[in-house]
């Protein structure tokens, strides 16, 4: 039986893209709530709380990336024309929160100007990438293998509430750090901010779901006809019960419960999107398999990935280890 190499390079980069979304998704969740904590002493901790581990997360956004161009180059090619603007605003917005954490600590006079800079180059990130995602599901037109669409395309109203949904579920991912890794009126004030940011995530969750299925006909058939419309019953149900946890993680002031829930809700919501996706890699015209390229170089490749990728997943497990517990505040990464 031969190995489909389209499929588990497929899933290989869903795992990456996955991996960035809940590992950078809190810090980038953290400079959202900037402007939510005014105080000099609050703002250090924040940033504390994910200096040691930041740069790290990334690694699988450049795994991810790497990895569409060198084992999807059509799919690549098709999508980044089609995505220019969105990616290069995550772009400058991730430059200018990585340069503010070394920065902003140098600097007293302009110490405002980088507390704006982690917390606009966060927002920025966070709202270009949905607006990416939204792009990417409401579909990308591709005539002769290549991108046929216009330079704004990727602008409509659903990408930008698909943005808006990708920040407000940052800002919960970052809460629930906060509530995991501080104490205090800081810890108090995310649990606040994490109530609020639960039900809009939810809310801003059900809005996307119920919009996707009919921006594209194999999105409504997947979702509503038989037998994947048991998902349309099972998703929303663990929606709830990650909802549910969340809540009571807050109420019972738990430390950890209400980081696992919400990091649930965003696995629930890749899952979702996975299921509309599948077996397309640019939908609604290229699948897995139109996108990739020969067996020879995916299984050249994967070698080198079985290798990368347990490398990659034991220091990224260590670093958590070595800084795990709570922060204290009078010791900083910095």
């Amino acid at each position: 039986m031969a190995i489909d190499l389209p499929f588990i390079w497929a899933a290989l980069i869903a795992f990456a893209v996955l991996a960035y979304v809940v590992l950078d998704g809190f810090d980038l969740g953290v400079g959202i709530l900037f402007p939510f904590f005014p105080e000099k002493h609050d703002r250090d901790v924040m940033m504390n709380s994910v200096a040691p581990v930041w740069d790290g997360n990334e690694t699988w956004l450049v795994l991810g990336g790497g990895g569409l161009m060198a084992v999807f180059p059509l799919a690549y090619a098709t999508v980044l024309p089609a995505l220019y603007a969105p990616i290069i605003a995550m772009l400058l917005g991730l430059i200018f929160r990585g340069v503010a954490f070394e920065y902003r600590w140098r600097t007293r006079r302009g110490e405002f100007l980088w507390n704006w800079a982690f917390a606009g180059g966060s927002t920025l990130a966070a709202f270009s990438q949905g607006l990416a995602l939204g792009a990417l599901v409401q579909g990308i037109p591709v005539e002769d293998r290549a991108y046929a669409g216009g330079w704004w395309d990727w602008l409509t109203p659903f990408s930008i509430v698909t943005g808006a949904a990708i920040v407000v579920g940052y800002a919960l991912l970052g809460a629930t750090w906060l509530i995991m890794k501080t104490r205090g009126d800081l810890a108090e004030r995310a649990r606040a901010l994490a109530l609020k940011c639960a039900f809009a995530t939810v809310a801003a969750m059900g809005i996307v779901s119920l919009w996707t299925p009919f921006l594209e006909p194999v999105y409504l058939q997947r979702w509503f006809g038989w037998p994947t419309a048991i998902f349309s019953v099972i998703v929303p149900l663990l929606v709830l019960g990650c909802l549910y946890l969340l809540l009571k993680g807050i109420q019972l002031r738990h430390d950890r419960q209400p980081f696992i829930a919400a990091l649930g809700l965003f696995l629930l919501g890749y899952i979702g999107i996975g299921i509309s996706f599948y077996p397309y890699m640019v939908p609604p015209s290229l699948t897995i398999w139109d996108a990739a390229a020969p067996n020879d170089s995916l299984a050249f490749l994967l070698v080198g990935a079985l290798v990368l990728v347990p490398i990659i997943l034991a220091y990224t497990a260590y670093s958590y280890w070595v800084f795990r517990g709570k922060v204290d505040p009078e010791e900083g990464y910095h």
